[in-house]
């Protein structure tokens, strides 16, 4: 018998599957426009940021102050040569201002940059104590400046001093100018009573809790027909006629 041969069948390929996956390169345009356009940004920030200390200050107002110049206010504030305004900070100047024995308060603002506006509030000289041979602020403290206002010519108690610089405020700057000398006269009912001597020759008695009379002086005079006495604010609102 003849053997037969064993045909061996062909053995299929696998497809080997990978997991790589092909990358397309993208062309990358170049935007010459955006990029001239981000360019021109960068040039003006830059720009600006050099030239920013050129805006100098073109403009100054004051209001509120009476004891300085508008230009004592400018020299106080430190900006007599109009400096640049990025320099010359609002804050800055307000401290420069506040730091004046007669300037309570500096509230300064600024417009389109470089405007300046300075608002004052003053320290007002009250009176002028001669036994101190000092002139009382509004705050309270002290200054060998002389000013046009009344004279205290007596001793006052600590206790009642302090509250009658607090009371001197109420009076109108008007009214506070026709006051010539002011004294300490207390009695034995009243420790708070004072005598004040007009420079048109009147004489007014009030205490400290009725100071705010003392702002009607010139209408109450007008009805007296302008004649010289003695006003009683301090108790029952009467005018005596001096005798001539």
């Amino acid at each position: 018998m003849v053997k037969k041969k064993k045909v061996k069948k062909p053995v299929k390929k696998r497809k080997i599957q990978t997991n790589k996956k092909v990358v397309k390169k993208k062309k990358v345009k170049i935007k010459y426009g955006r990029l001239f356009l981000f360019l021109v940004i960068l040039f003006l920030v830059f720009y600006l940021f050099i030239n920013i200390f050129k805006f100098n200050i073109t403009n100054i107002y004051i209001k509120g102050n009476k004891i300085y110049t508008d230009q004592q206010i400018i020299d106080l504030a430190k900006i007599n040569n109009y400096p640049s305004t990025f320099k010359a900070l609002s804050l800055v100047i307000e401290k420069n201002l506040e730091s004046d024995i007669y300037i309570k308060k500096a509230v300064v603002k600024k417009r389109f940059l470089t405007k300046v506006y300075i608002e004052i509030e003053e320290n007002k000289p009250l009176f002028y104590n001669e036994t101190k041979h000092k002139t009382v602020l509004s705050n309270q403290k002290e200054t060998d400046d002389i000013f046009m206002v009344p004279t205290l010519v007596n001793y006052v108690p600590d206790s009642i001093y302090a509250n009658l610089i607090k009371k001197m405020l109420i009076i109108d700057d008007e009214i506070l100018k026709r006051i010539s000398e002011i004294k300490y006269d207390p009695t034995d009912v009243d420790e708070e009573r004072f005598l004040f001597t007009m420079n048109d020759g009147n004489y007014v008695y009030i205490n400290l809790y009725k100071m705010s009379k003392i702002n009607s002086y010139i209408d109450i005079i007008e009805k007296v027909d302008n004649k010289k006495g003695i006003l009683n604010l301090d108790a029952g609102d009467h005018f005596t006629i001096l005798k001539k």
